[in-house]
């Protein structure tokens, strides 16, 4: 019990002597030990890689489940270590409501057999969402959160021990100076001025110790940045192939509801969105469906199913042309394709036979096929 209460003492002794130095300190009546250069550049990047890691993991849940009220449950599952419940995407319960719309309102109705593909499409693309979010957070989220709780916590204390040893080699510096300044008034002895160096050297020591633990820790945050880099990539990796999937999806059903709505409504020509080679801009192009309609049988084209297009015996049709802004630089791979440039106006019309993705495009003299999705159809 002695030994209890003079340890107590002793530490609250200790706390009290560092609360006198730091507050010394911040009315410029103590002297501070600063801290090199190297080693305050160190301090500045590890808070700056904790901040942004913080936002950046923060966003990217807000990114995965835009619903607060669920990530705060999974926060708590994951805090009490129990496995999240499954959860129904956006995607599955839309499709579970046009299913069973589908299924009152008549499936085999022209609207109902609708429903029902939009139905299967948006299933699809509800799981590929399920697969992007699980690997996003074992791939990226997983290790953002491990840093912040494991290597980030830890750099936090071995800091947090620094400033107390700082401040415990300020205090012997002071005392030090105390005793000095006594021993030459003579009303100190010697032995007074020997005890507060003797304890100079030991906090020095001490704090040159833990100087060197924090520096090597801070040192390692070079460390996690490659691994939060290598995360990043996989993360972007799985980004892509969930919106590859997506895409995939929905070029599906836009096909099948194009082939559908042509026997609903014929006289009416819908096209894809499907280029025949990925745009070269980096820029997600917003596209519009063209509709236009089809114009009669003209003597001596190519019938359908043939992709090559005679340019020379090609004419514009009577009616039917419309003007199409480009939306982004298009270098034709042959002959009969027409080169674009991005914001220029042109002359665009369908003739049958033709692809669905691609429109025969007409600028002064030149005439050539132009990809649909490189185009902005104007009224």
């Amino acid at each position: 019990m002695d030994f209890n209460m003079k340890k107590l003492a002793s530490d609250a002794g200790i706390f009290f002597t560092r609360a006198v130095q730091f507050t010394e300190e911040k009315f410029g009546q103590a002297e501070k030990t600063e801290l090199d250069a190297h080693f305050e550049n160190l301090l500045v990047r590890a808070d700056s890689t904790k901040n942004w890691t913080e936002k950046i993991l923060r966003q990217t849940e807000v990114l995965l489940q835009p619903n607060p009220s669920a990530r705060v449950e999974e926060f708590l599952y994951e805090k009490l270590d129990r496995k999240v419940p499954s959860r129904v995407t956006n995607g599955e319960l839309l499709a579970q409501y046009m299913a069973e719309a589908a299924s009152e309102l008549g499936p085999t109705t022209p609207y109902g057999k609708t429903l029902i593909k939009v139905a299967e499409a948006e299933k699809r693309l509800g799981a590929a969402e399920r697969d992007f979010i699980h690997t996003a957070s074992i791939n990226f989220l997983t290790p953002l959160r491990n840093f912040l709780e494991g290597d980030w916590k830890t750099i936090s204390k071995e800091r947090r021990l620094l400033q107390n040893r700082r401040l415990d080699l300020d205090a012997s510096k002071a005392r030090l100076k105390k005793a000095k300044a006594a021993e030459a008034k003579a009303t100190l002895w010697s032995d007074e001025v020997d005890k507060a160096e003797q304890e100079l050297r030991v906090a020095q020591t001490e704090f040159d110790r833990q100087a060197e633990v924090t520096r090597l820790l801070l040192e390692g945050i070079s460390s996690t940045h490659v691994n939060h880099l290598r995360c990043l990539h996989e993360f972007v990796e799985s980004q892509t192939t969930y919106y590859a999937q997506c895409y995939r999806h929905m070029l599906d059903l836009q096909k099948q509801l194009g082939s559908s709505q042509g026997a609903i409504f014929p006289g009416t020509f819908v096209g894809t969105t499907e280029p025949a080679s990925p745009p070269l801009s980096s820029t997600s192009p917003t596209t519009t469906a063209a509709t236009m309609p089809v114009m009669p049988s003209v003597a001596g084209l190519v019938p359908p199913g043939e992709a090559a297009l005679c340019l020379e015996e090609v004419a514009p049709p009577a009616s039917g042309t419309r003007k199409a802004r480009v939306l982004y630089d298009y270098e034709a791979a042959d002959s009969s394709e027409l080169a674009l440039l991005a914001d220029e106006l042109i002359t665009v019309y369908s003739l049958p036979g033709m692809d669905p993705d691609w429109l025969i495009g007409e600028r002064g003299n030149k005439k050539g096929k132009v990809p649909v999705t490189y185009l902005e159809l104007l009224s």
